[in-house]
């Protein structure tokens, strides 16, 4: 796999927040002095070391402390934490991306130049390859990855701030995205008083994330592949069929569930050319926009969106050759797991029998952060920030919208406490045509301080070429016919059309 790849799986932390200005009201003391006779042993991390750095750039100086947790034996969780001089009071933690953590000071420097203390960790192993999981393997190491890293992470880096700070903290973030979404899910999930407010971007809450990666390179093998113009030719299509049903001609489709494109329009009626699709690469595009069912009822392989065509190579074998680069999102090396004593045929992985193994497996039972039941984390105020781009091809956005209405349901009371919005035109955890840098700090701090949700996140790229306004679930935006595209005042927020 590429390294520019590898490098930004890692990053899918950070969570695509914006840059603003810092917070006010810090509290400030000599923090080289505090810094330097920070007992670390005391607070339970095994190796500590704290070490005082200097502000450079936008980032203000802070104690960087470093060590390993041991809960149990066979337990080996790695942590960072970083104190700024001027602390608003605040803890923030972070989760990982791929399989595994992420303690890169990048993914936490807006909220460390905010005042927040920073909690991070290795999710309980080496941060390496993202799609390398044979450390599972150990059962201590795979109950780390799966929910005790981040609760210990934040339990410890509490007791870190209280004693550095000499006071404890006021508020608990939690921001994620992709395997972090996931850690934030669990973290509201298994330890409902870790966090005030949680934020889960494009979580892979399931397995269904790989066994739907395993089923679509299948797909795409079965129909002989596509090039980069077979798919820009399928993506080109969708988006005249579709693009202006939001009001707007404008490259994105607001609502891909509501798009009905069939491929078929653009199939060849003679030999196989650059301006049309055989009659297999039609009948492939079909079904991964559907999705796959198990006999339960249950996705095998979760449907993709039409209009986000050209972003699926990152995460999908649309050649055609059967080599995906990410191994089944992982599901490949934990085979011996989940199937022990049998060697998998990947190539015919089947969604009757294989599939419901997956998804019974005592792994998943750890690992999956599936369970709606939020009563204890609402029941104490906390608040969920969900989102997740419409272009994903990693998790899908249709497992995140399932999961969204069944907390909904389940969680009638708590309505002012969820929140769940769709990116239009955004890939993995960003990246696409689409908006996809979201002020997710500043939306959670506003939620926080003032008690009212956000029924809108107003989305931009980086380079703010772009912006658009995001609804909050199920609503959709839709452009108002007149007015700056790029204003959000251009934008109203209606019902989805089916």
């Amino acid at each position: 796999m590429r390294t520019a790849s590898i490098a930004a799986v890692a990053l899918l932390a950070t969570g695509c927040a914006a840059d603003t200005a810092q917070s006010t009201g810090p509290v400030t003391f000599n923090g080289v002095q505090e810094c330097s006779s920070l007992d670390t042993a005391s607070l339970g991390l095994a190796g500590g070391q704290a070490t005082w750095v200097e502000a450079k750039d936008t980032l203000p100086s802070y104690c960087e402390v470093t060590g390993m947790l041991h809960p149990v034996t066979g337990s080996d969780i790695g942590v960072v934490y970083r104190l700024p001089e001027g602390w608003n009071g605040k803890v923030y933690g972070v989760g990982g991306g791929g399989w595994i953590g992420n303690t890169d000071i990048r993914t936490v420097s807006e909220a460390l130049g905010r005042g927040y203390a920073t909690m991070s960790t290795d999710g309980g192993h080496p941060i390496g390859n993202v799609w390398d999981n044979s450390w599972a393997a150990n059962e201590e190491k795979a109950k780390d990855f799966s929910y005790r890293a981040i609760h210990e992470m934040t339990a410890a880096g509490k007791k870190v701030a209280a004693a550095y700070y000499g006071k404890a903290h006021t508020r608990a973030y939690y921001l994620g995205c992709s395997t972090g979404g996931r850690m934030g899910l669990m973290e509201a999930q298994r330890f409902p008083a870790d966090y005030d407010v949680v934020v889960a971007g494009a979580p892979v809450y399931t397995l269904q994330v790989q066994t739907s990666s395993v089923l679509r390179t299948n797909v795409f093998t079965q129909s002989g592949g596509f090039s980069a113009g077979d798919l820009k030719l399928a993506e080109d299509a969708a988006l005249a069929q579709c693009d202006a049903d939001d009001g707007l001609k404008d490259g994105l489709i607001n609502n891909p569930r509501a798009c009905h494109w069939d491929p078929a329009t653009i199939q060849c009626t003679g030999a196989k050319s650059d301006s049309c699709l055989s009659a297999n690469q039609v009948t492939a595009l079909k079904a991964v926009y559907d999705g796959i069912k198990s006999p339960d009822g249950q996705w095998a392989m979760l449907p993709m969106s039409r209009g986000g065509e050209t972003t699926w190579s990152f995460f999908v074998a649309t050649n055609g050759e059967g080599k995906d680069p990410t191994q089944g999102g992982g599901l490949v090396g934990l085979g011996p797991i989940i199937f022990p004593g049998r060697t998998v045929d990947w190539a015919h992985f089947s969604p009757a029998t294989d599939v419901p193994q997956v998804r019974s497996s005592a792994f998943a039972a750890m690992y999956e952060a599936k369970s709606t039941d939020l009563s204890k984390f609402f029941g104490r105020g906390g608040k969920l920030l969900m989102w997740h781009g419409e272009s994903d091809a990693g998790p899908s956005p249709v497992g995140s919208a399932d999961y969204a209405k069944a907390v909904m349901a389940q969680n009638p009371r708590a309505a002012d406490q969820y929140r769940f919005f769709l990116a239009p035109g955004v890939a993995h955890c960003g990246g696409g045509p689409g908006a996809d840098v979201l002020p997710l700090l500043d939306t959670i701090e506003a939620w926080d301080s003032t008690g009212k949700a956000p029924d809108t996140v107003v989305a931009s790229k980086r380079d703010k070429s772009l912006t658009r306004l995001d609804c909050a679930f199920p609503k959709v935006a839709h452009y108002n016919g007149s007015g700056d595209a790029n204003d959000p005042a251009s934008w109203s927020c209606k019902a989805p059309a089916s």
